[in-house]
């Protein structure tokens, strides 16, 4: 694993969905006691797969905030030194029996082949981990944004969606708004 601040070659420029767009088959569970338990295992698992290298590894997503309703899959964040040297982390991550789904620029994705658990890969320092820290660790301790996200969640659960993605899409608004009030709630 390289330490140089330097990427050892240019990172992808387009985004490959391996196995194109899936449907929104699961709903939203209510909190499960088990989730931090199958975190980790989960960061367990990585953490073997990728013995020696120098990633950060953090449970994020609804899953990650005690009392929230989620879809029960458990994502996790993993931060390496450098997102284009993929044989540092993505051959320990397969071989460790997680599958590629994204490859995009700054971002890759594997998850189970059960797909309950999905590992996003960025590259350390990249605003996307700051991101979902900051909603993970204010959803934990406000509860009227707990309550409205949830409360959207289940709106748009209940529609039909043809991909994935877009369900996540369209939960956009009441994230940045979520969001900005956590920046402002700041010290």
């Amino acid at each position: 694993m390289t330490n140089s601040s330097r990427p050892r070659r240019p990172d992808v420029t387009t985004v490959e969905i391996i196995g194109g767009p899936e449907a929104l088959t699961v709903g939203l569970s209510d909190c499960d006691a088990r989730w931090p338990e199958i975190y980790r295992r989960h960061r367990r698992r990585i953490l073997d797969a990728l013995a020696g290298a120098d990633v950060d590894v953090e449970h994020i997503g609804s899953t990650a905030v005690p009392g929230l309703a989620a879809k029960p899959i458990v994502d996790v964040v993993v931060a390496v030194p450098d997102i284009t040297a993929e044989e540092d982390y993505l051959d320990g991550l397969l071989a460790a029996g997680y599958e590629l789904r994204v490859r995009e620029p700054g971002h890759r994705l594997v998850r189970t082949p059960a797909r309950d658990v999905h590992v996003h890969v960025y590259e350390r320092g990249d605003a996307a981990v700051h991101e979902y820290l900051l909603l993970r660790d204010h959803l934990r301790t406000h509860a009227d944004d707990r309550a409205l996200y949830e409360s959207v969640k289940r709106d748009l659960i209940g529609r039909r969606w043809n991909d994935m993605n877009d369900y996540a899409d369209a939960k956009s608004e009441v994230i940045l708004a979520i969001k900005a009030r956590a920046r402002a709630a700041r010290p």
